[in-house]
């Protein structure tokens, strides 16, 4: 009959606290009525792993002008996310950043590294030979092109809607900042560039900031 139907994507922080939170939503119809509603869900405890490492202290300590860059690193993806596209440019479902790629590991880890707590690991890692070709997760504009401290060559696509995926530790890009990139399109090689132990693909996603599983998206089939 005459009922609106309001899809929403809801991203959930990864270090957000267990327990109740209220998601409100208000939205346009297509006769131009405002549509407004709440709904109250829980978070459950994901129960992420602990891994214990123990390494030599300079490749976790940082001196002082590692640390300015990678404040300055972090400002510059802040920014990113602010910007974000506000149409939305995907189309239908999201696929794995790989070709013929195993199953991913290590969204949530929570690293303890000689003894101390770190940031839980924001992402979700493939491994695969260098040179791999890295494919568009989906449709969207390539936000950024890079060579960060901590996640070397990086690539962000923004798909529109407060939703972005990334790529890192790339032995090199494809694109260019403001190209816009189909689903399946090769934009990077795989690498070990920054921080990494070995060649490996970290695909990472945020959903308005939050810090997403992006194996989740592969659960989205399309919002049409």
């Amino acid at each position: 009959g005459d009922r609106s139907r309001v899809v929403l994507l809801v991203g959930v922080d990864l270090e957000r606290a267990p327990g109740p939170v209220e998601v409100r939503a208000e939205a346009t119809d297509a006769r131009g009525r405002s549509l407004t509603g709440k709904r109250a869900l829980r978070v459950l405890d994901a129960r992420f792993a602990v891994q214990r490492l123990t390494v030599a202290r300079p490749f976790v300590e940082l001196d002082a002008a590692a640390l300015e860059r990678v404040n300055r690193e972090k400002a510059v993806l802040d920014r990113i996310w602010e910007a974000a596209r506000p149409e939305r440019l995907w189309n239908g479902s999201f696929r794995v950043p790989l070709d013929d790629a195993g199953p991913g590991s290590g969204f949530g880890v929570r690293r303890i590294i000689n003894g101390e707590p770190r940031s839980p690991h924001t992402g979700t890692d493939y491994t695969a030979s260098p040179g791999t070709p890295v494919l568009a997760a989906n449709a969207g504009v390539v936000s950024l092109v890079g060579d960060h401290f901590f996640a070397g060559t990086s690539v962000v696509l923004d798909h529109g809607l407060g939703l972005f995926t990334m790529y890192f530790h790339l032995q090199e890009s494809l694109v260019r900042e403001g190209q816009r990139v189909d689903r399946g399109e090769a934009i990077a090689r795989v690498g070990s560039s920054g921080r990494a132990t070995g060649p490996h693909l970290h695909w990472g996603a945020r959903l308005h900031g939050a810090r997403i599983d992006p194996q989740d998206l592969l659960q989205i089939s399309s919002l049409d």
